[in-house]
């Protein structure tokens, strides 16, 4: 009789992949006639071929899945966004990624950390505009020099510049000619091993891993692969929408239609994952701006199929359909692109909701930001709720309801805040200096007393005075009021970086 017991198919699996085999037939002991034991042994000998099969089987399954997961032949490329003018005033001085939020972080955090998370390391980051701040920002925070393990990564800011010739005094177009007009790093020794090329945006607010994402790409064999969101009636007609056939491939693109041509984009989301529940009830996908592409795709499109088109996700992308394999990702999860004003405001007093519908806090998928080494805020008998209150904030005898308050904030005495971001300040005013500016009647960093603010967007290092009233009682939705230090927005009033408000003023 046979006595050996069978190893699970997950050991045979890793033995084989060792180079040893559990399934090595033992030499047949006779038990009663001959043939019996001739067919004993050939019936061993089939099991053990099956075994070995099925664990060769599993070990190429197992090594392709880490192949589709290997984050080493994967760069990011963030783009730094174009002037800003719908995020106005707060581009004023910065780039769109270097705008604050959620109290301590920037945008650019956001899709800094998600590579982080995802383990990948080896990231682009292009500028153009106001990129003085990002660049001070990116250079403390994610220098990966000191200390921090990052292997053979880099964190590389590439900003906007001119060469010699006719065709090298172009700013960036677009966000294809943006990465069109360095194309050249990826020829570089960099990027031998470089398969894929993640396109990224600087302004959304999302967690998410982008190697499912590529893992996706590479085991459906895509040429191309769009992130999109599953998106209900009431806000499709304000998204570019894709439609996909049975098998997920992209076949037609419509930016932001309406009426029959709206109803004509509808898709069966079940293709690609949503629950028949909720496939119902989001009948149209909408692109991120997140894309993947094969790099020697994405080198032939830029340099050979199209020379001169400056977008991807109104001008190659869609182009390309026709042509190659494009593939739809769906992402399921929160996804807000922070481009204007209004959603801005509206993103950040969000994080402040009971639950919030995205949240800066988790231990296993952290936002990293740069680090200030700063105290725990002193809070002295003061009422809060729904807020968030960054570190380093003084708060004295206030109240303050459904708002987000910035690092190194001072609020005073008596001072109510309602629905209002603050982003805080770059530093402190001693002690000495602030009782200097108030003995001279000047205003202080901060809020004065007896201060009320609501629905308003409050920049860094602004000057608020005493006995001020910012309400917009009047409803006005758009103004101008540089000289006042503010302007109005969608009805929403922006105090602008270091301004001051004089004492007693009423906006």
């Amino acid at each position: 009789m046979d006595l050996r017991v069978a190893a699970p198919a997950s050991v045979a699996a890793a033995a084989w992949r060792c180079g040893t085999s559990l399934a090595r037939p033992w030499p047949a002991r006779a038990v009663g006639g001959g043939g019996g034991s001739l067919r004993r042994s050939l019936s061993v000998r089939t099991s053990v071929a099956t075994t070995e099969a099925a664990a060769a089987a599993a070990a190429a399954s197992d090594d392709a899945a880490l192949e589709a997961r290997d984050s080493k032949t994967v760069v990011a490329v963030i783009l730094g966004g174009g002037a800003g003018t719908r995020l106005f005033p707060l581009t004023k001085r910065r780039a769109k990624p270097a705008v604050p939020i959620g109290g301590a972080y920037r945008l650019i955090d956001v899709p800094m950390s998600n590579c982080i998370n995802s383990g990948i390391n080896k990231v682009y980051i292009l500028t153009q505009f106001n990129s003085a701040s990002l660049n001070r920002h990116l250079s403390r925070a994610y220098n990966f020099s000191n200390g921090v393990a990052f292997g053979d990564g880099f964190v590389e800011v590439l900003a906007a510049t001119q060469t010699p010739g006719s065709e090298g005094k172009r700013w960036f177009q677009g966000t294809a000619d943006a990465v069109r007009q360095f194309d050249w790093l990826f020829d570089d020794a960099k990027a031998k091993d470089i398969e894929d090329v993640l396109i990224l945006s600087g302004d959304h607010l999302y967690r998410m891993d982008y190697m499912d994402f590529v893992q996706s790409h590479r085991q459906r064999g895509a040429d191309i692969s769009i992130c999109c969101l599953p998106i209900d009636d009431s806000r499709a007609s304000d998204f570019g929408l894709m439609k996909i056939d049975d098998t997920g491939r992209v076949i037609a693109f419509s930016e932001k239609p309406k009426g029959d041509d709206l109803k004509a984009m509808q898709v069966d989301t079940t293709v690609l994952g949503l629950p028949q529940d909720e496939a119902e009830e989001k009948p149209y996908i909408a692109s991120m701006g997140v894309y993947i592409f094969k790099k020697e795709i994405l080198l032939n499109l830029l340099r050979w199929r199209f020379p001169t088109a400056n977008d991807f996700g109104s001008e190659i992308i869609p182009a390309s359909a026709k042509e190659i394999n494009v593939k739809a990702y769906l992402f399921n999860d929160y996804w807000e692109d922070i481009g204007t004003i209004k959603s801005f405001f509206e993103a950040n007093l969000a994080l402040a909701e009971q639950p919030p519908r995205f949240s800066f806090y988790d231990a296993n998928k952290p936002m990293y930001t740069s680090r200030r080494n700063l105290p725990p805020s002193m809070i002295n008998n003061s009422k809060i709720t729904d807020s968030i209150i960054s570190h380093g904030c003084f708060l004295d005898n206030c109240r303050i309801e459904h708002s987000v308050v910035g690092i190194r904030s001072r609020i005073g005495s008596n001072v109510h805040l309602k629905d209002t971001v603050m982003l805080g300040a770059d530093f402190y005013e001693t002690d000495l200096e602030r009782g200097q500016l108030l003995a001279e009647g000047k205003v202080p960093i901060g809020i004065g007393e007896n201060t009320k603010i609501e629905n308003c967007i409050i920049d860094k290092n602004a000057k608020i005075g005493k006995n001020v009233t910012i309400a917009n009682s009047e409803g006005v939705q758009e103004a101008d009021r540089t000289s006042e230090g503010f302007y109005i927005r969608s009805g929403i009033t922006i105090v602008l970086k270091n301004s001051i408000i004089a004492d007693g003023l009423v906006i």
